[in-house]
């Protein structure tokens, strides 16, 4: 299995700098540079930003390249992967080697087709609340160790700063509006998930896919389906009729 050297502290802390000054100025240049920058940093093939949208569903935001972007398109699709359980669970989640790790097989044939092999996902929060995901990858197997975990986190710290920017000041309108709704409803969508956990033997990201599986087959915000759950005990019948969006 092949190893790197453990993170250059310097490097990192220049390049935290860096990020942090290019915030002030271009939100969009900064998401992009973060995710590039993460590549020579982390001595990864790829790096990408994934941020929730009003379906609860992570959306592609920056790429480092091809394989990065079918790597969250994919997740974004099959409501599963390494980065989306960092979202739902708000942890931190590492696979060592895709091709033997059994939790993600809607995802994994297409990961590993494109030489996306060892994963580590980092949630993105706002105010403690999880808005999105950092991840990196490696196209071999690859045991993600303490300084690596621990220098992405750090990473991550200064991703939820541009973030948190962004929203202060009203820049990149698509990009607020989906941070500013993640935030206002994570709360009643965290009760919901947890409601179906419990309902329905579900793990986590199980129950946070069939919601918002229900909130895209009727066409409604998840926050309204999770409000209609806890309400009613139940989520639309099949055949409900469709709704239309606010």
């Amino acid at each position: 299995m092949t190893t790197v050297p453990n993170i250059d502290a310097e490097q990192l802390a220049t390049s935290l700098r860096q990020l942090g000054k290019t915030a002030t100025d271009d939100i969009g240049a900064a998401i992009n540079e973060a995710v590039l920058a993460a590549v020579t940093l982390f001595s990864v093939q790829g790096s990408g930003v994934m941020i929730a949208d009003q379906e609860n569903s992570l959306r592609y935001v920056a790429a480092s390249g091809e394989s990065s972007r079918v790597m969250e398109q994919t997740q974004t699709e099959a409501g599963e992967g390494p980065c989306v359980s960092a979202f739902v669970t708000n942890e931190l989640v590492t696979t060592a080697d895709l091709r033997a790790d059994e939790r993600w097989p809607a995802v994994r044939p297409t990961f590993v087709r494109h030489g996306v092999i060892s994963v580590l996902g980092v949630p993105l929060r706002l105010g403690g609340v999880p808005v999105g995901s950092l991840d990196v990858y490696r196209d071999h197997p690859h045991q993600w160790d303490e300084s690596e975990r621990a220098a992405l986190a750090r990473y991550g710290d200064v991703v939820e700063t541009v973030l948190g920017t962004a929203l202060a000041a009203h820049r990149a309108d698509e990009l607020a509006d989906q941070l500013q709704y993640a935030l206002d409803y994570r709360v009643v969508i965290e009760r919901a998930v947890g409601f179906l956990m419990a309902r329905r033997r579900l793990d986590a990201v199980q129950a946070f896919d069939q919601l918002r599986r229900h909130a895209r087959s009727h066409r409604r915000k998840v926050a309204d389906v999770a409000r209609e759950l806890l309400e009613t005990g139940s989520l639309p019948a099949a055949g409900t009729p469709e709704r239309p969006r606010d």
